[in-house]
């Protein structure tokens, strides 16, 4: 779907941005513009010795913030498709800056909506996070919002051929401000901070977010917040994984911090559908109703109840296939 178009990331000097754009530049070679949207000109500049213009002609770095509307209806002339990535996404900073984390997580979002609708934009896809189900803090209640606009647009697109959708996943293995890059940079001290041995998250590599949201490009009807199945871990096997020898210190959980994550919550279940590898939680307004949908993806319904929760996810990564993908996924190496 990609060859020939033009594609917007926003937010694209991020973990997944770097991840996404080297992957369609890979598949892609036809891709008519790739545009890197972002704020912060030290991050493009060091993006470009590792994605050069020069080399890729398609490539195009666009410096701009989400939350300046008139700067994104720019930015978006002739581009097809949008993967909205730009987020405040510190727990701890959102707390302490909340309305910093609200200008940009839900006045942003807003502001790409209403580019989009005016600029002939066709498919958008915006990342949210197992935080926005069922909030406890404010990150998660501003993705929440985000999801609900991007959700709600479908319903002001009148004859616009336009589809907004939105994929949630947990933590991305290794990203920038996760636990993995933290333990890793402290595994020799002898002693890893543990918030709380129960704690479990859900865990999901670089590539499976991009896969999913191709995926989401092609085959997304609008409206749907798609999630994928991934494995949950324990943050005491991570630790255990990264420094076997290390004392595991247990400091307590941060404000705004769950024990475990949900993605789905038995609220959602109504409205949920499995698809195999991806359960959608669909609008309650919509062109298409659930059966529809269910024919259209050859999905089927939850039973009512159903949720989804990294702490009772049947699927629990053991050390040592923590080990081998943070080989794989991070370091790139084997831990010492």
């Amino acid at each position: 779907m990609l060859d020939n178009k033009s594609v917007l990331v926003t937010g694209g000097t991020g973990s997944f941005g770097k991840a996404f754009i080297r992957t369609v530049i890979d598949r892609h070679p036809d891709i008519k513009r790739l545009v890197v949207y972002s704020r912060d000109e030290l991050k493009q500049f060091e993006m470009q010795q590792i994605f050069s213009p020069n080399e890729h002609p398609a490539l195009r770095y666009f410096l701009g913030d989400v939350r300046d509307e008139g700067r994104l209806r720019r930015a978006l002339e002739g581009i097809d498709v949008v993967v909205h990535a730009a987020a405040l996404k510190q727990v701890p900073a959102a707390e302490y800056n909340p309305f910093e984390c609200i200008k940009t997580n839900v006045i942003g979002a807003q502001n790409v909506i209403e580019a989009c609708l005016d600029s002939g934009v066709s498919r958008v896809v915006a990342l949210s996070t197992d935080k926005a189900a069922a909030p406890i803090n404010l990150y998660g209640a501003t993705k929440l919002c985000s999801d609900k606009l991007f959700v709600a647009a479908n319903n002001i697109r009148g004859p616009r051929d336009i589809r907004f959708s939105v994929v949630r996943y947990g933590n991305v293995m290794g990203s920038r401000g996760s636990v993995i890059p933290f333990f890793l940079a402290r595994k020799d001290s002898g002693k890893l901070p543990i918030t709380d041995p129960r704690m479990t998250r859900f865990n999901i590599s670089l590539d499976e977010g991009v896969e999913m949201v191709l995926w989401s490009i092609e085959n997304a009807m609008g409206g749907e917040v798609l999630v994928p199945k991934i494995p949950s871990y324990r943050i005491g096997d991570v630790a255990t994984a990264i420094a076997p020898d290390a004392e595991q210190e247990v400091i307590g959980i941060r404000p705004g911090e769950k024990i475990h994550e949900e993605m789905i919550t038995a609220s959602d279940s109504f409205n949920t559908v499995d698809m195999g590898d991806y359960y959608a939680i669909l609008p309650g307004s919509a062109d298409y109703t659930m059966e529809q949908y269910c024919e259209h993806r050859g999905g089927e319904m939850v039973e009512p109840g159903f949720a989804y929760n990294s702490g009772s996810n049947p699927d629990f990564l053991t050390v040592e296939q923590l080990r081998d993908l943070i080989e794989n996924h991070v370091t790139g190496k084997a831990i010492d």
